[in-house]
């Protein structure tokens, strides 16, 4: 099956989320990407949203946390205090599946606004629950598209700590679990260097360049001493993928593609 760079990102993304593990979720490209790997790899993950659903199977994409499909879906619905003071700040988060609008080489996350923060540019949806998540899960992935705009040398905002200045910069403000441990793009995927824990890709995905991904990142990107390349998808995956997309546009009222 052909498939679209869109595609190779969201199933990239849901092979990195292990069966078993117990998942928190964010709206958007993550829970795309965590309910494909829900239908394919992952049966048996735990995916948790934070007004309250844990173990949500929904059959369409929600399109908000308060989407009536979680809870309809979910194994039980506890309140929202319970899900970050008992689930998340009490450990029991393998991994947090985030979004954003700006990401640094750190894996710092801006939801926030692009420009000043007292006159923006843009006023973007804000932070939610990714700050908790970023600080508190024993891992975190991150999911979004490439460009020189949103990957950038200098964050408009810190809305959630990724690695923040590099290095232990992490462990001195105090914040437990590994922080982020993937971005997944619709170029590549990158990984934090041990050490300074700055992004460096370690897979481009099938016919991508390097030079394509030098000119969508807006700081100095350095590869992997071994640079593998991404398995394409197969057809089940993409089969998957397309059916959750068809059935949350017919569900929502949207051309297929929007979901």
């Amino acid at each position: 099956m052909a498939y679209s760079t869109n595609e190779m990102m969201t199933v990239a993304a849901a092979r990195r989320l292990k069966n078993g593990s117990v998942c928190f979720v964010g709206i958007g490209l993550p829970s795309k990407a965590a309910n494909l790997a829900r239908l394919t790899s992952s049966p048996d993950v735990v995916l948790i949203y934070e007004s309250g659903p844990i173990g949500a199977k929904p059959s369409v994409l929600p399109l908000s946390i308060g989407d009536g499909e979680l809870a309809e879906t979910a194994d039980t619905v506890v309140p929202t205090g319970e899900i970050f003071r008992y689930w998340l700040q009490g450990g029991r988060i393998d991994v947090g599946f985030l979004g954003a609008a700006q990401v640094d080489r750190f894996g710092n996350i801006n939801t926030t606004v692009v420009g000043d923060y007292h006159q923006p540019k843009v006023r973007l949806p804000g932070a939610g629950g990714a700050p908790e998540i970023a600080g508190s899960a024993k891992s975190v992935l991150i999911i979004l598209k490439q460009s020189s705009r949103s990957f950038v040398d200098k964050l408009d905002f810190i809305t959630s700590v990724g690695h923040g200045e590099g290095g232990d910069s992490r462990k001195r403000l105090g914040l437990p679990g590994a922080g982020p441990v993937g971005i997944i793009t619709d170029l590549c995927i990158m990984e934090p260097e041990a050490g300074t824990h700055e992004f460096v890709v370690t897979a481009l995905h099938p016919g991508v360049t390097r030079e394509q991904v030098v000119a969508a990142t807006g700081w100095a990107i350095r590869f992997a001493d071994q640079v593998s390349t991404t398995e394409e998808p197969t057809d089940v995956e993409l089969s998957a993928l397309r059916d959750l997309e068809a059935r949350t546009a017919a569900a929502h009222g949207q051309a297929p593609g929007e979901a």
